[in-house]
């Protein structure tokens, strides 16, 4: 039997070089390329493409009836919104985050409650003992929930076990990292072994009708550790996000084939653990810092959910011979561009100044409709105005200073209402007033050059 070649493939991006090299050629980064078994010759794939036998395959017309999923509820509101309306049955569903920000406790408070009424629940841990499981457990209060808990990572004895009696409701592989196939010449967690292992499982879940959740650790980019090999495989890629110094965790669906992308779940950790949040913008939104210069208030969209988020700026005199730029929960570039459109359009001169901007609460966002709450805030601190209390901000900023109109203003402006807005600066609407179905006064602009001028002009 001829010996199976040698490959060195990234941990990184997945890039497969005949010859190890420091660096990678494809992502540049650096001690990345692990030595692996390469496909051998006689593989399916291989075989199939050079002429191999096969079946007929089977076409069918776009105006197919098609049924709509099933849905299998959670119980957690919140978890169920991001996913679509709840888990799929035979579907791969994939969560990453970074340590410790509750991947494993919303997992298993999520396999608790599908487990007291009644569904045949398993949770796989690979990288805690059964009885730190069991601790977690006692800590959330759900140790009479009938789930059943084990430590295996071999995906051999796993897919036996799970075939060797009837399918289970819900899968559960904490994590994804940990698991190894006999079959695959390399350490678990590389390129190979993720690919493998979780297509064994994937092809379980498909033909058995299981969901399988599988969690994958992230890495120091903030993605998940052989991002697209398992992001393609999968059906649905939840990330769980958050900053160490928040109690508050946004999980956010960036692929959905069965629901919309860019949905998000609000979750609050406490010490029995994560708590939904039925309403993020009360939340996001601090009565304390509003009404002082520096804060504004921003009505975004995330997914089909309206929120409120406090968005804040300070603009300093520099000491240094290149300010500072430092933002928080934004996008640098955008921030960098903002800044430009006010020198070069509007003529505030803030080259010799330090600028900071924090998106309060430890949202990300993401939305282009932010820039003219960001300019708010920058302008506010710049001029020493507070913005008024009861307004919000959206509209996107181009280069050419114009206020660009945004999607949902309806939406947004009743969300506002809601929470006791009154007034609202948005894009100038070209299309009939939606201010009175809100209850909120619409103050359009046109230009960022007229928010500039309500900010110089003297108070009262």
């Amino acid at each position: 039997m001829a010996k199976p070649s040698k490959a060195y493939i990234c941990q990184s991006c997945g890039a497969v070089a005949t010859r190890w090299s420091g660096k990678c050629a494809a992502c540049g980064e650096w001690n990345t390329l692990i030595e692996e078994a390469a496909t051998p010759t006689n593989s399916p794939a291989l075989v199939a493409i050079k002429g191999g036998k096969g079946r007929q395959a089977r076409f069918e017309t776009l105006d197919a009836k098609t049924e709509d999923a099933p849905r299998l509820k959670t119980g957690i509101a919140e978890l169920d919104r991001v996913l679509g309306g709840g888990l799929v049955p035979g579907a791969a569903v994939l969560v990453g985050g970074d340590p410790g920000i509750g991947k494993s406790t919303l997992l298993l408070q999520a396999a608790a409650e599908l487990a007291q009424d009644g569904a045949n629940v398993i949770y796989l841990s690979g990288e805690e003992a059964t009885a730190q499981v069991r601790m977690r457990a006692a800590r959330l209060g759900i140790t009479g929930a009938p789930v059943a808990l084990g430590t295996e990572t071999n995906v051999a004895n796993i897919v036996a076990t799970l075939g060797s009696g009837p399918p289970p409701a819900l899968v559960v592989i904490d994590s994804v990292q940990t698991l190894w196939s006999e079959g695959i010449e390399s350490a678990p967690g590389t390129i190979s072994q993720l690919r493998g292992c979780s297509a064994a499982l994937i092809a379980y879940a498909k033909a058995s009708g299981t969901t399988l959740v599988l969690v994958g650790h992230v890495t120091k980019d903030g993605q998940i550790a052989g991002p697209k090999v398992i992001e393609h495989m999968v059906d649905t890629v939840l990330y769980f996000e958050g900053l160490s110094g928040h109690q508050f965790r946004i999980l956010r669906a960036v692929k959905n084939r069965f629901g919309p992308t860019d949905e998000i779940g609000v979750f609050e950790m406490r010490l029995e653990g994560l708590r939904q949040v039925e309403n993020p913008s009360a939340l996001f939104l601090n009565d304390a810092d509003r009404g002082s210069p520096g804060t504004a208030v921003f009505a975004g969209m995330e997914g089909t959910r309206p929120i409120l988020v406090e968005i804040q700026g300070l603009v300093a005199q520099s000491v240094l011979g290149t300010p500072r730029r430092a933002v928080v929960g934004w996008d640098q570039n955008r921030l960098s561009m903002l800044l430009a459109v006010l020198e070069a359009r509007c003529g505030v001169r803030l080259g010799g100044h330090d600028v900071y901007l924090n998106v309060a609460g430890g949202l990300r966002l993401t939305e282009p409709a932010a820039d003219l709450a960001a300019a708010a805030a920058l302008l506010s601190s710049f001029t020493g105005r507070a913005a008024p209390e009861d307004t919000v901000y959206f509209g996107e900023v181009s280069l050419t200073g114009a206020v660009r109109a945004v999607g949902h203003t309806d939406q947004r402006l009743k969300e506002s209402a809601k929470l006791g807005f009154v007034q609202a600066v948005a894009p100038a609407s070209k299309g009939p007033a939606e201010s009175g179905a809100a209850g909120i006064v619409l103050d359009p602009v046109s230009q960022l050059e007229d928010l500039v001028t309500w900010f110089a002009l003297p108070e009262g």
